[in-house]
């Protein structure tokens, strides 16, 4: 699943290419029946309303919120999308053949294979189109009301954002205050406590940090809990500057994959050793709340 770093790469691109165009008109192929389904596009009752909620509406601005993408349009509307498990966003040229989309010319990033699941698509008025890709077709598109976005049911209970100034060792202990006898990995990926880390991201802090993925919060000294907020702060950072993980399907909208995941350290290296200097441990996985998690067998304590 996209986490913050994909999530804000993306947001970014949206940023730079879609703010100011007007929405032509949407597809999607998608239709199900499934309730957790029936305020989104993917079920096709609302999709009527939604297609003709956003035809003709200009874009304003794109915003992230956790592992949201919030894009602000004219008349007060605002499209929330959550990518789920195997989603990503597209810009580019698309033609519908066969009623299949599929991106203009023969070569170039988006005909990238894990590119070619495309199942919503934004026209815009200049000829371009915003696609979704999304193998599993988990993804969530709706429309809010924009003045009360940020208090809906979808982002009203999330935690704060950990790459804001204002998220402090004190604002962290804070969060963390009610968790104290929940495991440290669990913990960090709650969206109720902090926004936006997930798997990959859980892991790669705590190996930073030094921190057993088990470890109850309560048991965490000061010190430690300073080291897991600094390589929370660094590692995100990171992965926004390398574009993004795409150890699985993630790519950038112009189908291009980051490039995080060669700087691995503990996400997906089972069996191999520790990378951290002098240590002589190996990364193991372990299931830890229902996920995976990797650890070194050594350092981590």
């Amino acid at each position: 699943m996209p986490e913050l770093p994909e999530v804000e790469t993306t947001t970014m691109g949206l940023k730079r290419t879609i703010v100011g165009l007007t929405i032509k008109d949407v597809w999607t192929d998608i239709n199900t029946r499934d309730k957790r389904q029936l305020g989104a596009v993917a079920n096709p009752k609302y999709f009527k309303s939604f297609r003709k909620e956003v035809k003709n509406k200009k874009v304003l601005s794109v915003e992230r919120r956790a592992k949201n993408i919030l894009i602000h349009l004219s008349g007060d509307k605002t499209i929330l999308i959550h990518m789920k498990m195997t989603g990503h966003l597209l810009y580019g040229r698309y033609e519908l053949k066969k009623k299949k989309w599929l991106p203009a010319g023969r070569v170039g990033p988006l005909h990238d294979p894990f590119n070619r699941f495309i199942h919503v698509v934004f026209v815009f008025l200049n000829g371009k189109h915003l696609v979704l890709s999304d193998m599993r077709k988990f993804g969530k598109i709706t429309l809010l009301d924009t003045d009360v976005t940020h208090n809906s049911k979808h982002l009203k209970n999330i935690g704060p954002e950990p790459l804001d100034l204002k998220f402090t060792f004190e604002k962290f202990t804070k969060c963390l205050s009610a968790s104290g006898a929940r495991k440290i990995k669990t913990v960090l990926m709650d969206q109720g406590v902090v926004a936006g880390i997930g798997n990959i991201y859980s892991d790669e802090i705590l190996w930073h940090a030094s921190i057993h993925p088990e470890r109850k919060v309560s048991k965490l000294k000061e010190k430690e809990l300073k080291l897991i907020l600094k390589a929370t702060k660094k590692l995100l950072a990171k992965g926004i500057n390398f574009g993004g993980d795409s150890m699985s399907d993630y790519r950038n909208i112009h189908g291009l994959p980051g490039k995080f995941q060669l700087h691995h350290q503990a996400y997906r290296r089972t069996g191999e050793r520790c990378r951290k200097k002098n240590c002589k441990g190996k990364i193991v996985r372990k299931m830890i709340g229902g996920r995976s998690s990797h650890f070194c067998s050594m350092h981590q304590k």
